[in-house]
């Protein structure tokens, strides 16, 4: 079921329309309103990011070499330090002796962000990037909460603050 659409006028100078025709062709977007719609919603999904309390959502991509010194001890200590928030990881062995991981982490913003942060600066990753969203863009929620005085709630916030968050 979806929802009912109003339809608006959007004054635009030629160069950005032309600029924006050649985004929806090359994103292979149905229209310049599916278009619009998904910049309004990215838009609005980076000012919810805003607020640290927020659901969120984020994508981490580890680089690293298999071999390096200690580096698998440390990594996943720092995954056990946020289990509670991986939801995912996936592990690939490059050539060359490198390896990629991605996770997938839900919770608050400053917890998500404060993970992310944490197993990306770990000792030996040699590229640490994540991304983040807001699972209200799709219009859902983590399903993430944590019990107030618990000692995951606790250790979480000193982890976030240890990181300045």
């Amino acid at each position: 079921m979806t929802s009912p659409i109003t339809r608006t006028t959007v004054s635009l100078e030629p160069d950005l329309l032309s600029r924006l025709d050649h985004w929806v062709r090359r994103r292979n977007s149905r229209n310049r309103s599916a278009a619009l719609r998904s910049i309004i919603r990215a838009e609005l999904g980076r000012s919810t990011l805003g607020d640290p309390e927020a659901d969120a959502v984020a994508t981490v991509t580890l680089l690293y070499r298999h071999g390096a010194r200690n580096l698998l001890q440390r990594l996943t200590a720092a995954e056990h330090r946020w289990g509670e928030h991986i939801r995912s990881s996936t592990h690939v062995h490059l050539h060359g002796g490198a390896c990629l991981e991605v996770l997938v982490l839900t919770g608050k913003g400053r917890e998500v962000v404060a993970a992310a942060e944490d197993l990306r600066g770990v000792r030996g990753i040699a590229v640490g990037e994540y991304v983040l969203s807001s699972p209200r863009l799709a219009g859902g929620t983590t399903g993430h909460h944590h019990p107030h005085g618990s000692a995951s709630a606790s250790a979480t916030t000193s982890n976030a603050r240890a990181l300045g968050l």
